[in-house]
């Protein structure tokens, strides 16, 4: 890893939209430690696809969800860096991670809620927090909401109050880290078709069109159009974007 390289950490990065980031954040230069739950055979693949690129790239695993895990993480990322780069630091962290839950709220169990929780907001406030001391002054944080925080769709009432709480965190989190000059931003992505949440969005045609039909663009969303727009929040160009919340659904619901 070249030391004049900035470096993007990407949880959730070995499929769906944290792949994409990953590669996208490759070909604007920057190069990536990706971060995986139980795939590791698709991350290193990732990986692998990265280098390729001409980046720097590898894979970690760690479960997003069980925050208790973070103490043994942190080392093991700063450890790589320190040999490769000869510093332990970051200048990016994507928190992309996350799981579906699709239940009425009559239904939702207390471990779902809980589940949930652990991953989209304790999982994503403690890694940021653990990662701070690390982080470059200057860089950037960019949390992964939804468009489910604007939009209401039966089932989704847990995941989307989590997503609207990880947007309010980011505006807190920008501003107590301007003084470092850290830009924190939020990106929700609308509807997309990937394996998420069992590739509900993407195979189940019935809410593909429904979907679709209450898009200003006339689509589903794909993958890759996602993952520049988190690439683009990690350039120079956006150094004036901070605390904001960017939908990138093709105008859903408008």
């Amino acid at each position: 890893m070249n030391a004049k390289n900035k470096i993007a950490v990407v949880t959730g990065g070995s499929r769906g939209l944290g792949r994409n980031m990953a590669i996208a954040l490759a070909k604007k230069g920057i190069d990536v430690v990706l971060t995986y739950n139980t795939n590791k055979e698709a991350a290193d693949a990732v990986a692998a696809e990265i280098r390729a690129l001409g980046q720097k790239a590898a894979a970690f695993q760690l479960d997003t969800s069980n925050s208790g895990s973070f103490d043994e993480f942190a080392p093991q990322l700063t450890d790589y860096l320190k040999a490769e780069t000869g510093s332990p630091n970051i200048d990016f962290l994507i928190n992309n991670a996350g799981t579906a839950l699709y239940a009425p709220a009559v239904d939702t169990t207390e471990k779902q809620l809980d589940d949930i929780v652990n991953i989209h907001y304790k999982g994503v406030f403690f890694l940021t927090q653990k990662l701070l001391p690390f982080m470059n002054d200057g860089g950037g944080i960019i949390n992964i909401s939804s468009g489910l925080a604007r939009i209401t769709f039966p089932g989704s009432s847990v995941y989307g109050s989590i997503k609207a709480a990880v947007e309010v965190l980011t505006r807190y989190l920008a501003q107590e880290l301007g003084p470092r000059k850290i830009r924190v931003n939020v990106v929700a992505p609308g509807a997309i078709e990937t394996d998420f949440g069992g590739g509900r969005t993407r195979d189940n045609k019935e809410i593909n069109a429904r979907i679709a039909g209450i898009t200003a663009l006339g689509r589903v969303g794909l993958p890759d159009d996602i993952g520049g727009v988190v690439a683009f929040l990690c350039t120079e160009d956006a150094r004036w974007i901070n605390g904001q919340r960017i939908e990138v659904s093709g105008g859903q619901a408008l």
